[in-house]
């Protein structure tokens, strides 16, 4: 039976005269470190030298120290630059700084699970990890709610790591929503496996497949952009809400009709297969493996697909009608 956690169960006591270290101001990196200040802890955040990020940190109100120094500095280091910058970063500045009773944190488990961190044993090691990109931690702490978080421990070296992850969840928004108790074997494997086969790689590929299809079939590339990809987000908000009865129930019978005969007919047995071996290469470590060599050969494919993708002509189309929707919150990029 799963288990969740809310404010009441989350004593934010726990880290109160503590230090926390949060390492990167990126997307998660600004929201952890603002919305832990505003809970009323010591925040710093560690960037290296000449990060552009730097004097935005400082605009915000927040004291800026290198990686090494922030690490050196803090009680709880929470680590939250890209997963294959990790290792290097853990090794150079955070490692040295490592003393029995500290606390290392992680908002994914990638580097623990897959081996690339293998931190000492005298220290805690946990996860927190919100269920939501950066600025939604963000926007959702200031409007009074959160976004759900994932916790789980590693270590638990002083006894009560448990209790330092479920009080930064709190500190964070996250016990506002609801905290999962969870591993870091089962949220690495699930949330990779999640972001190939349906978030990010299967949605992509359905949106652009239906573009393609219709264009081909000579309708407007600006009515197969509206059908494909603008109106996913309405839908994705209705599930989002209510769940699948609750889409079926807002949309219309025709759609609703039409949903459960050709569903089956997009993701098939073969599909589904498809997705068995996706998550067979997740769970034996393939994948991990492959993103590590091609960072460690200067992301040849990544780069050339990130290229071709951004020239793809739904992306081309999206970008112009996008331009003329005022009410539209503009990427932060």
């Amino acid at each position: 039976m799963a288990v969740m956690y809310y404010e009441k169960d989350c004593d934010l006591g726990a880290l109160k005269g503590k230090t926390i270290a949060v390492i990167g101001y990126g997307s998660q990196g600004h929201a952890h470190a603002l919305n832990a200040k505003e809970s009323g802890l010591k925040v710093i955040v560690g960037l290296y030298e000449g990060s552009k990020s730097w004097k935005r940190a400082e605009d915000a109100g927040l004291e800026v120290k290198t990686a090494a120094s922030a690490a050196a500095a803090a009680d709880f280091i929470m680590i939250l630059v890209n997963d294959e910058k990790q290792a290097g970063l853990y090794r150079e500045s955070i490692a040295p700084a490592l003393k029995p009773g500290k606390t290392l944190a992680f908002a994914h488990g990638f580097n623990i699970h897959f081996g690339q961190i293998v931190p000492p044993p005298d220290i805690n090691v946990v996860m927190i990890a919100p269920k939501g990109p950066g600025h939604t931690v963000r926007e959702q702490y200031q409007a009074g709610a959160g976004v759900p978080c994932l916790v789980a421990v590693h270590q638990d070296a002083s006894g009560d790591a448990g209790r330092l992850g479920l009080a930064y969840a709190a500190a964070i928004g996250g016990a506002r929503a609801g905290v999962l108790e969870t591993t870091f074997k089962e949220e690495t494997e699930t949330d990779l496996f999640g972001e190939q086969a349906v978030l990010c790689g299967g949605v992509s590929a359905l949106m652009k497949a239906g573009y393609e299809v219709l264009v081909e079939a000579g309708y407007q590339p600006e009515s197969a952009y509206f059908e494909v990809m603008h109106e996913m987000k309405l839908i994705i908000d209705l599930v989002n809400r209510g769940g699948l009865s609750f889409m079926r129930y807002s949309i219309s019978d025709t759609a609703e009709y039409g949903d459960y005969i050709t569903g089956p007919k997009i993701i098939t047995e073969d599909t589904k297969n498809a997705m068995r071996q996706i998550l067979k290469e997740i769970q034996n470590g393939k994948f991990a493996k492959d993103w590590i060599s091609e960072n460690q050969v200067n992301r040849p494919f990544f780069n050339r697909m990130r290229a071709i993708e951004a020239q793809h002509p739904i992306e081309t189309v999206g970008k112009e009608l996008r331009s003329m929707m005022g009410w539209l919150k503009k990427p932060d990029r």
